[in-house]
């Protein structure tokens, strides 16, 4: 069983690392080199199509809204979010994606999909499905231990 233990540590931390790095050399020389993993994780917090507060998109971030402003100065003066007020309340700032934020975005998703077709690829539907299952209750072990809020999409 220790070894099991040991082996899992290592694929977890490995796996965890890994993912990192592949996603920050993946901006590297590309469109998206002037972005870090952080500012592309903001982009794709606000998401595609719809105006989103600064709370809304800090509480889907589980930072606060001061850190957040931060980050949408850097994105703003990259030219990849815009700020508006709204007409009802201008105490209300919202935040949307550019045309060049929503081609990070999309590029951003196209590397989180080739990446999944990748993992799964091999696999049988049967082993699909224990990765799954697997990945769905040590995803449920964290959030449950520390408290984290449960956002999971039906699969």
């Amino acid at each position: 069983m220790s070894n099991s233990i040991y082996v899992l540590n290592e694929l977890l931390v490995d796996i965890f690392n890994d993912i990192l790095i592949i996603e920050q050399n993946a901006f590297q020389g590309g469109t998206l080199s002037d972005l870090s993993v952080t500012e592309v994780h903001t982009i794709e917090a606000i998401g595609m199509y719809n105006k989103r507060t600064m709370s809304e998109v800090a509480l889907s971030l589980k930072i606060t809204v001061g850190t957040l402003s931060t980050a949408i100065n850097n994105l703003v003066r990259k030219g990849y979010v815009e700020r508006s007020r709204c007409e009802s309340d201008r105490r209300i700032v919202y935040i949307s994606l550019t045309k060049k934020g929503k081609l990070a975005y999309r590029i951003h998703r196209k590397f989180h999909s080739d990446m999944i077709k990748e993992t799964i690829s091999g696999l049988t539907e049967e082993e699909e499905k224990i990765l799954i299952s697997s990945l769905d209750k040590l995803n449920k072990f964290f959030k449950n231990k520390y408290n984290l809020e449960c956002n999971k999409k039906e699969t």
